[in-house]
């Protein structure tokens, strides 16, 4: 089995310039939800969703968003199971990221995505979002979810 090319959160800390923006992505089978972060690296927000082809055209579509944002790492949720132990989901999840890190040299790093789907449905639920809203959104709110975890813990990390 190759290499995993994804990087802990600790020690990219000390690896990511300042001023320039994260890519967050919450990878599904059907779609691929994309936020990014401010050039300060506080504040996570949705960006958009890609519903998923190839994985070519797919990685090309995430490459060319990253590189217009001139962002300076990819945070990509990993969903493990509850109990912490990797499922099939994770294991695709580790495939996508080792395909796309062969054509970037953006460092990838791992974030824990338990249930940020599930609080990203409570939080449009909790603003009131309609049925089809929800639907439409989900997948980059999660991305964003999943990204703001990681910005909390590099501006801890950073603080230390």
């Amino acid at each position: 089995m190759a290499r995993d090319p994804a990087i802990g959160l600790e020690a990219a800390a000390s690896q990511l310039p300042a001023g320039r923006p994260l890519l967050g992505l919450d990878v599904g089978t059907k779609t691929i939800g994309i936020a990014v972060s401010d050039i300060s690296g506080i504040i996570a927000s949705a960006r958009e969703t890609i519903f998923r082809s190839k994985f070519r055209e797919d990685a090309a579509a995430l490459l060319a968003i990253a590189a217009k944002l001139d962002a300076c790492a990819i945070v990509v949720g990993l969903p493990l199971n509850m109990d912490g132990t990797e499922g099939p989901r994770a294991q695709s999840t580790r495939t996508f990221v080792r395909n796309l890190a062969a054509l970037t040299p953006l460092p990838i790093i791992y974030w824990d995505e338990r249930l940020s789907t599930a609080a990203a449905e409570r939080v449009l639920l909790a603003a009131d979002a309609s049925r089809k809203r929800r639907a439409e959104v989900i997948d980059k709110a999660a991305a964003a979810y999943i990204l703001q975890g990681a910005l909390d813990r590099l501006a801890r990390l950073r603080v230390r």
